[in-house]
C-alpha cells in the first residue's frame, strides 16, 4: 500500500524530457493512481509566452502511454483548486526547484485546509525543455 491514493501532477510536456520521466515516475512510487495533467494550448501561452509544438492531442497520448500513468488529462488553469474540485487527488507533485516559491507556498496554504498534501520531487538538473530548444536551434 502506497502513502497517498489519488496523485496529481501536471506540465506542459512539449519537448519531453529525462526530467518530465523522473518526476512521473518518482511521483508514482508514493501514489496507487496518478493523474497527469496536460497543460492546453492557451494555458502555455499565458504563462509561457509561447505556443508549444506539438498538438494538445498528441501530447496527451504521450503522456497516457507511460507506464506510471493512470490517467492524463487536459489542464486550462495553474490552480490546483481547480484541478482538485475535477479530479480529487490527495497529493501534488512538483519539481522541488519551486520549493519556497511565492506561488507554491500559497499554493501549499490553499491545499492544506482541504487535506492535500504537497511532495517535493528532485528536479533533474542539467536538462530542461529551454535547454533542448537551444540546443536544436544551434544547429
Amino acid at each position: 500500500m502506497k502513502q497517498y491514493k489519488r496523485g496529481f501532477t501536471a506540465g506542459c510536456f512539449d519537448v519531453f524530457h529525462k526530467g518530465h520521466l523522473n518526476l512521473i515516475k518518482n511521483a508514482k512510487e508514493y501514489c496507487d493512481y496518478l493523474i497527469v495533467g496536460v497543460n492546453s494550448d492557451e494555458l502555455v501561452q499565458s504563462y509561457k509566452n509561447k505556443t508549444p509544438i506539438q498538438s494538445l492531442n498528441d501530447r496527451l497520448e504521450l503522456v497516457a502511454s507511460i507506464r506510471y500513468v493512470d490517467e492524463s488529462v487536459r489542464i486550462d488553469t495553474l490552480d490546483k483548486i481547480d484541478a482538485w474540485q475535477k479530479f480529487k487527488f490527495d497529493v501534488v507533485f512538483i519539481g522541488d526547484d519551486w520549493k519556497g516559491s511565492d506561488r507554491w507556498n500559497k499554493t501549499e496554504a490553499e491545499l492544506e485546509k482541504i487535506g492535500v498534501a504537497v511532495v517535493y520531487i528532485p528536479y533533474t538538473k542539467g536538462i530542461s525543455s529551454t535547454i533542448i530548444r537551444n540546443e536544436i536551434n544551434k544547429g
